[in-house]
């Protein structure tokens, strides 16, 4: 009799404690919620008290974790942030692709530039339509001298998101890289602009291919534009299947544009990386035609890891 006493004793406790813990979880999303208000008014300290507090109700809400890391970095003090998004990411779940590319940003924003090169392309594994990541990506690539990653990445970018504001500085950024330039040290930039053998070399792949340009007379800057593209990606692509190592770089960049080189529409697509010029804004309107086959091409073009 005893036994059975104790059982229903039990029972009776662990009925308790699970609808305490779903009160407290339903409290700790209702706390979220109202953090993410808070958050979208601007009141950063007002939101992280609210994920604080929904985070000691429910330990295990990730969302919250995340929400707070967001809020810290939107409120200049993204490294404090970074504990939660690990824990985000050690809890495997959809909010991975978003709390790498976080970590990227906030890499990017204290100038360790390695580092969110390293979270950027984990983030674009888990969302490759992500057109911020990519160019994130390009940026951070820009950052580190490593100019054939910093141009396909904005090549990337450009496909996700071609008619912004954000395009347009992405062509003015592949602009100045076909012309050997490359972005100044900054100052507290933490990770050193040395490169390696193999940067180098697809460094100078660019170089060598737009030098075989400088002597010829096109049409239009689109035409000279589309003759360079075409001829970097055959370099590049080249190149890499030659090199080991940046496995991220050869397979997703180099592969995919060098197929595109391959096809008929890198005319089509320099006109939609230079869409914010009169010029390719015209031409892109005039040849509907090539515009749909690019897209189909992107369409059906496989681009894997």
């Amino acid at each position: 009799m005893k036994y059975f006493q104790y059982l229903l004793i039990s029972l009776f406790v662990i009925t308790i404690c699970s609808k305490a813990s779903a009160q407290n979880n339903e409290d700790a999303r209702a706390l979220v919620k109202e953090g993410v208000k808070l958050n979208d008014e601007k009141n950063y300290a007002g939101a992280i008290e609210k994920y604080n507090q929904a985070l000691k109700l429910d330990t295990g809400n990730l969302y919250a974790d995340y929400q707070l890391a967001y809020s810290l970095f939107l409120w200049d003090k993204g490294k404090d942030g970074i504990l939660y998004l690990e824990k985000v990411i050690k809890g495997d779940t959809k909010l991975n692709a978003a709390a790498y590319d976080l970590l990227g940003l906030i890499y990017f924003k204290n100038k360790q530039y390695a580092e969110a090169e390293k979270n950027a392309i984990e983030a674009i594994k888990l969302d490759p339509k992500h057109a911020g990541t990519q160019r994130m990506y390009a940026l951070v690539c820009f950052h580190q001298n490593n100019r054939a990653a910093a141009l396909l990445g904005f090549c990337s970018f450009i496909l996700l998101e071609p008619n912004t504001a954000r395009s347009a500085e992405a062509y003015g950024n592949i602009q100045h890289i076909l012309q050997g330039g490359a972005l100044k040290p900054e100052p507290g930039e933490i990770t050193s602009r040395a490169i390696d053998a193999n940067t180098n070399a697809l460094n100078q792949a660019i170089t060598q291919a737009v030098a075989d340009f400088i002597k010829k007379s096109y049409a239009s800057s689109g035409d000279l534009l589309s003759a360079e593209l075409k001829a970097i990606f055959i370099n590049l692509g080249q190149l890499s299947e030659k090199q080991t190592g940046n496995d991220f770089f050869r397979t997703y960049m180099a592969a995919y544009f060098y197929g595109l080189a391959q096809s008929p529409n890198v005319p089509a697509f320099a006109r939609l990386v230079s869409g914010s010029t009169p010029e390719s804004a015209k031409w892109i309107k005039d040849n509907q035609q090539q515009m749909t086959e690019l897209d189909n091409w992107v369409k059906g073009a496989e681009r894997g890891f």
